[in-house]
């Protein structure tokens, strides 16, 4: 099978049971600041779990561009991707755990031919808020799984949510291949064990609780079901291969690497060579988003551009050569017929990687020279100290098998407990900075943070009215201070201009606008004269939010029913985000 017919299989199996399909959202989401990227197909979705009526009704699906920047060091492996496609469907207050369960079996068992022996759930085992998922145990027994196969976790395996401190949340049950050819690591091994034997494929979540601001749990009024499987995986597990890299998402690119340098795949080299595919493809899906994210030293930028100099570095290490460009293309006619921004967006694509390539030349030379210094310094022990090794890692981009490498040349070695103890605190450090990043934005859907959408609308407008209409939005971040906005335009705002959008914004605040909301077809939308920032995620009905004679955008919600409601706006600082894109940052009343 290939990755098309899957797309294909799972889309039809769930339009004939009523489903609607939206097309993928953007790789950066919009007024989420928990992530740097879509994680996940729910992230576009967040303001219709929450309530807000979706123009298509109450059964959705689709296939989600996603990236995923936890397991960077450990892309090389059989499955692990930064990049992934997410199958998904959705129930906004429609079917419940009965349907979910069912049809997902059947898609595995009868259209994918997957037996049922080598399947495996897990189910929430409930604690002292919120009772064991007996429900869900007993569907899954009703459908044929025997009780060996259906494992009791807790909160940590099968809770999601909520994704602020209050909200929607409620138990799931993930559903595994059981890889029968592999032992069981001990006796306790199951679907928990990270030794491989469990492969996690589907999960679907019962959005069913709402976490109270005291800690206890009630009822939603609109329980929703989100469920997620792993296209790669499925994809290699139905194909009956043990790793991703041998389905048809990665076999041109390879034969691509092949072809080019000379050097085939072997035992010796797979690691590289997955390396170097993996993260060209995942750094080709960034570029060629709408949002038009460039490689640079913080948030998206700095993933992208760590991205593509370690595929750049094993790429020089493997052949000699930096072969990501012409690898770019290979990623881009493969993968255009389902994402056809790709092909859009070429141009751009490859001319950021060609300059984020010769930034990098410089820099690798810089850090080559660095570790001689150091390794010329070394004492008696003849081993680099675990904190210079860092240094290389943090500030050079070296990873430490690189290091132990030029090490290895001069007879020398690396104190490697060190280094990752160091790596180890550089991680907890990151999670830190994550967790504090996950306040406010649509996740939480205070009434604040919706005000602050509101805001962006009325700010996206005056831009254009001061700036032109070549002006578009790049992209937006709300937390629960403040609004950033990140839009196109090649320099920095005058004073005057930054004054008269100001003055527009407060002007529609003081004349208390109503915010009305209505649905229409794409093509109606652009008749009015709406804004459709990034058309090639829309589906074919569409609301469209219009604040008379401001703005008029399609958009998900939820919005402030009156501009009055924002009391005031203030544009706290203007300046550049990247080549032709400017900044934003601005606070309204409370």
């Amino acid at each position: 099978m290939t990755a098309q017919e899957l797309r294909k299989l799972y889309i039809d199996f769930f339009k004939e049971r009523g489903h609607k399909e939206i097309p993928s959202a953007s790789l950066l989401p919009e007024n989420d600041p928990s992530v740097l990227f879509t994680t996940a197909g729910m992230h576009p979705l967040i303001p219709y779990l929450l309530g807000e009526r979706h123009p298509l009704g109450t059964r959705l699906v689709d296939v989600q561009k996603c990236v995923r920047t936890g397991d960077i060091d450990a892309v090389g492996d059989e499955n692990h991707c930064t990049f992934f496609e997410m199958l998904g469907n959705w129930s906004l207050g429609d079917y419940s755990k009965p349907e979910s369960i069912a049809m997902s079996f059947e898609l595995l068992t009868k259209y994918l031919d997957i037996p049922v022996d080598r399947l495996a759930v897990t189910v929430f085992e409930g604690d002292e808020s919120v009772p064991r998922d007996t429900e869900a145990y007993d569907l899954w027994r009703k459908q044929g799984l025997s009780e060996s196969q259906i494992f009791l976790y807790g909160r940590d395996e099968n809770w999601w949510g909520p994704a602020g401190i209050t909200g929607p949340c409620g138990p799931d049950t993930e559903i595994f291949f059981n890889n029968t050819e592999k032992p069981k690591c001990s006796d306790s091994c199951g679907p928990a064990c990270s030794c491989g034997k469990y492969v996690e494929i589907w999960n679907n979540v019962f959005m069913e609780y709402n976490k109270n601001a005291d800690g206890s749990y009630s009822p939603l009024a609109q329980k929703n079901v989100d469920t997620g499987m792993g296209l790669e995986r499925v994809l290699a597990i139905k194909n009956g291969v043990n790793s991703v890299y041998k389905t048809d998402l990665f076999i041109p690119m390879i034969h691509k690497l092949g072809e080019m340098t000379g050097i085939e795949i072997s035992s010796e080299n797979e690691r590289q060579y997955r390396i170097i595919c993996e993260h060209t493809r995942t750094a080709t899906f960034i570029l060629g988003d709408p949002k038009a994210v460039t490689p640079s030293n913080t948030e998206q930028g700095y993933i992208l551009r760590r991205l593509i100099r370690r595929a750049i570095r094993h790429s020089k290490s493997l052949f000699g050569q930096n072969v990501l460009s012409e690898l770019a293309k290979t990623v881009i006619e493969q993968y255009s017929n389902a994402y056809p921004e790709l092909e859009q967006n070429r141009e751009f694509i490859i001319r950021e990687m060609d300059k984020e390539s010769a930034t990098f030349e410089k820099t690798l030379d810089m850090g080559l020279k660095k570790a001689e210094k150091y390794f010329s310094m070394l004492n008696d022990g003849k081993i680099l100290d675990g904190d210079l090794a860092f240094k290389l890692y943090d500030t050079f981009g070296f990873p430490i098998e690189f290091t132990e490498e030029l090490a290895a040349e001069k007879g020398l070695s690396v104190d490697l407990n060190r280094f990752h103890e160091r790596f180890i605190e550089h991680q907890n450090l990151s999670r830190k900075g994550a967790e504090a990043k996950f306040k406010g934005g649509m996740a939480d859907n205070s009434e604040h943070t919706t005000r602050l959408h509101t805001a962006t609308h009325l700010l996206n407008g005056a831009l254009r009215k001061v700036l032109g209409d070549t002006v578009f939005q790049r992209g937006s971040n709300i937390t629960a201070e403040r609004l950033r906005f990140d839009f196109s335009f090649d320099r920095k705002l005058t004073a005057d201009e930054l004054s008269k959008v100001s003055d527009i914004v407060n002007e529609a605040i003081q004349k208390d606008i109503p915010v009305i909301c209505a649905e229409m077809s794409v093509e109606k939308a652009k008749e009015k004269g709406a804004i459709g920032v990034f058309d090639s995620k829309y589906g074919a009905v569409v609301k469209v939010y219009t604040i008379e004679g401001y703005s008029s955008e399609i958009c998900g919600g939820p919005h402030a029913s009156h501009t009055g409601e924002l009391k005031s706006f203030r544009i706290l600082k203007e300046e550049s985000s990247s080549a032709g894109v400017r900044r934003i940052k601005a606070v309204i009343g409370e």
